[in-house]
């Protein structure tokens, strides 16, 4: 066991950490059982150890009293440890869109860098078109997927939140990745200005008239209040939604559950048009 006061986040870590009911779960499973499954930690340069995969159970020891942990080393350059933080972490259920679309990007970066060493002979493009292929079969997703997550890494932080959130469309946020930060803060501000996401039609409009050089407040202001097709209002009652959750399920734990799932469908279906 190494003591997590030798402990250090990886660098630039792109899985939150979040105390939720997950966290308390592991808390509790932690406190009966201990940590079945061992830290997995690289020597750090200014001493200690960077943790590669366990940042959720080393915080949940912290939460439960607990003072050491089981760690396996591996001694692992900085590409090695960027790929294996994602793929150990990209097993978990829940995966925000902002996790997957930094984790992507590390994830890709240094796979490209690999085959840029691995392959003298290959060209870039080759390499980058290797490394997409790969990566894209690796993580079940189509490659032109991944690159719309990875674009995501260009919203400021408020419209990545809402994207997190469920609050504006994926597809949207994509369009809206291409303008500047200060026509995105723009577009934040007529957000909450208007109380209501932009649609994808909308999205794609800003994004023409940024690239004709026409994007001003005013027009983004006027591209957001512009009216969207009315929309759907669907109602599930309690008593549709009982026998498909236990009693002890809250309205928000069954909200939270639809919202995923329909995330989930949402996103495979994105998959199928792909391919």
């Amino acid at each position: 066991p190494v003591p997590i006061s030798e402990l250090k986040p990886f660098t630039e870590q792109p899985f939150k950490v979040k105390l939720d009911e997950d966290m308390n779960a592991l808390v509790e499973s932690i406190k009966q059982c201990g940590v079945l499954t061992p830290v997995i930690a690289r020597p750090h340069k200014d001493g200690g150890y960077e943790i590669l995969s366990g940042h959720r159970r080393v915080k949940a020891c912290e939460l439960a009293g607990i003072t050491d942990i089981p760690v396996v080393i591996k001694n692992l350059d900085d590409d090695t440890a960027t790929i294996l933080l994602v793929d150990s972490n990209l097993q978990r259920e829940h995966i925000l869109p902002s996790e997957k679309a930094f984790a992507y990007q590390m994830k890709l970066e240094a796979m490209k860098r690999q085959g840029a060493r691995t392959d003298l002979t290959s060209s870039q493009i080759g390499t980058k078109l290797r490394s997409d292929i790969e990566l894209a079969e690796q993580v079940g997703e189509s490659r032109n997927q991944i690159q719309r997550y990875i674009r995501l890494t260009n919203l400021i932080d408020p419209i990545l939140d809402m994207v997190d959130n469920n609050q504006i469309a994926m597809n949207a946020a994509v369009e809206i990745s291409y303008l500047g930060s200060k026509e995105q803060a723009a577009v934040m501000q007529s957000i909450e200005k208007e109380e209501t996401s932009p649609s994808i039609a909308q999205a794609r409009k800003m994004r023409k008239f940024h690239q004709d050089g026409n994007l001003s407040n005013a027009v983004i202001d006027s591209i957001m209040m512009e009216q969207k097709p009315e929309t759907v209002k669907i109602t599930l009652g309690e008593e549709k939604l009982k026998k498909y959750f236990p009693k002890s399920y809250s309205k928000a734990k069954m909200e939270e559950i639809i919202l995923k799932l329909l995330d989930k469908w949402r996103r495979q279906r994105e998959n199928e048009m792909e391919r």
